[in-house]
């Protein structure tokens, strides 16, 4: 009996995954294509001249203890101090695991690492998320602390009703001065429109529980108790303390799982785009796809089909005699955010670290910093030497990423690379951050279609699921396959979940798409 076939769109952490789990679980045969020649999507480690660019920042962390398990049997826990461990004299914050993982002998090790991020406003730093405390009064002066009490007293008793827009949602939880304040200028840098044009979706998926409420009791409980423990899940994602890391970056877990992928029998094309893709009824019939290296296209034939492709794409290259017009129309105009990441080589940085965290060369101990000056474009500067010390191939320098959030076509993706390097060295001056002689070498990634966003034809949503949903084969998963803001975790999540479905033969999507929506995910602790 012939074996049957699943072909997978998209080698990120949602496509590795359900590979992964088809081959663990089933005998089905995953075959991989992907379009790009780099294993993990917006996951990936980028490495210029031995330095490691982690795109976007990529805690590892979920409050699913399966996906915590999953990781941690591709790639073991450390038992041994990292080197930055060892020179700062630091003890691991975590028991022996019996492992043997050293990360200073081996290189297949996840690191357990400290968070702190922390807002750089006003040329100081705030606590991310927003604490009351001393620190935070001196910075913000007593007028504007003042308004924000009051703004969110008026907030608590007479709240927005019906919330519309991300701008509602926000001032709920945080009153309008603090939401003034802290979030709306930098929200709409990320995003590229107001506030009040975002729909409350937004705040709900991404900030899911956080409160002032739930702030001040985890700063008091973080004072009176020092958790060493993994378990974290009952704490809001924003306020973990801790969190995984593979030694080399995240692209290092999924280059792992691609290799195990491929050793036991499944198939990676790299350089290869799904371009077509014929719809015959109620059933994918087959699979067009484009080999970049040699030019040209073929047909492939399977059972099943799971998209991680963005979902404008794909429907893009649907040939479906049933495909309704409004839905091409809603699929052309889903609209996304993309990115730029400007890698930075320095011999020193002028921020202090003014902090009770041990770092190395004393710079500041910040995984990543969210920068609120508003006379820059800038808006999130990762600091690679915190992630793990061998993202940094010189451990004397100092390896910095600036984020810039922007559209295809506009003007900051239409530079020159030499000259947005410029810039972006620039914009880092003029906030004191670094002087222009700290810089040794420097690189700039571009990525597109890297955050979906929840404007545009989003709000008609449904009827585009509801088209593909009625396609009994195709399974959407992942972050641009559902156009949906997810973390790598749920991505892995919908992935073993469409994956369960196959299985079983579930006809129905709605367990796949009830991922990061449930109430019980974002706030309790979820044991399965």
């Amino acid at each position: 009996m012939q074996r049957k076939k699943a072909i997978i769109i998209g080698a990120g952490p949602a496509g590795l995954t359900a590979a992964y789990e088809l081959l663990k679980t089933t005998d089905i045969q995953p075959i991989i294509f992907e379009m790009s020649q780099d294993i993990g999507g917006i996951s990936k480690t980028a490495v210029y001249k031995g330095n490691r660019i982690d795109i976007g920042g990529h805690r590892f962390f979920s409050k699913s203890s399966r996906v915590m398990n999953w990781w941690l049997n591709i790639m073991p826990l450390q038992e041994q101090p990292a080197i930055d461990d060892l020179l700062l004299n630091r003890s691991l914050p975590l028991a022996s695991t019996k492992t043997g993982a050293d990360p200073e002998k081996k290189d297949l090790v996840m690191l357990l690492r400290s968070r702190l991020s922390r807002i750089f406003f006003l040329r100081r730093f705030f606590d991310y998320p927003i604490t009351l405390t001393w620190t935070t009064f001196r910075n913000l002066g007593a007028i504007r602390i003042v308004k924000i009490g009051c703004t969110y007293l008026w907030a608590r008793f007479f709240p927005i009703k019906n919330e519309q827009s991300l701008e509602d949602f926000l001032i709920n939880r945080f009153g309008r001065e603090l939401y003034e304040t802290f979030f709306r200028d930098y929200t709409e840098k990320v995003w590229g429109v107001p506030c009040h044009q975002i729909p409350a979706d937004w705040g709900a998926q991404r900030i899911k529980g956080l409160s002032i409420t739930k702030t001040i009791k985890h700063a008091l409980k973080k004072n009176l108790v020092k958790d060493r423990s993994l378990d974290q899940k009952g704490t809001e994602t924003s306020l973990i303390e801790q969190f995984l890391y593979p030694k080399l970056g995240p692209g290092q877990l999924w280059e792992e799982v691609a290799r195990q992928v491929v050793a036991m029998g499944g198939e990676i094309h790299m350089d290869h785009q799904v371009v077509g893709m014929r719809v015959d009824g109620k059933n994918v019939q087959t699979a067009t796809v484009l080999d970049g290296e040699r030019g040209v296209t073929r047909e492939y034939e399977a059972d099943f089909f799971i998209s991680t492709m963005p979902i404008k794409d794909l429907v893009a290259s649907m040939d479906c005699d049933h495909l309704p017009d409004e839905v091409k129309k809603l699929a052309d105009g889903l609209m996304y955010r993309d990115f730029i990441t400007v890698g930075l080589l320095l011999n020193r940085i002028q921020l202090k670290n003014n902090t009770n965290y041990l770092s190395l060369n004393n710079i500041v101990p910040d995984n990543w910093i969210y920068i609120q000056e508003k006379e820059v474009k800038l808006g999130r500067l990762q600091i690679f030497n915190n992630w793990s010390p061998y993202m940094v191939q010189d451990k004397d320098t100092i390896w910095i990423g600036l984020e810039y959030f922007c559209n295809k076509g506009d003007e900051l993706w239409e530079m020159e690379d030499a000259d947005f390097i410029r810039f972006a060295i620039d914009e880092l001056v003029r906030i004191d951050i670094i002087e222009k002689d700290n810089v040794l070498d420097a690189t700039l990634l571009r990525v597109e279609k890297t955050y979906p966003a929840y404007f545009g034809t989003y709000d008609r949503f449904d009827r585009i699921r509801h088209f593909t949903d009625s396609i009994d084969n195709l399974f959407l998963v992942g972050r641009n396959g559902m156009h949906r803001y997810n973390n790598a975790d749920h991505s892995m999540l919908t992935a073993m979940t469409a994956v369960e479905n196959i299985k079983k033969g579930v006809p129905g999507k709605d367990n796949i798409w009830a991922i990061n929506t449930e109430d019980a995910y974002h706030e309790e602790k979820e044991g399965k």
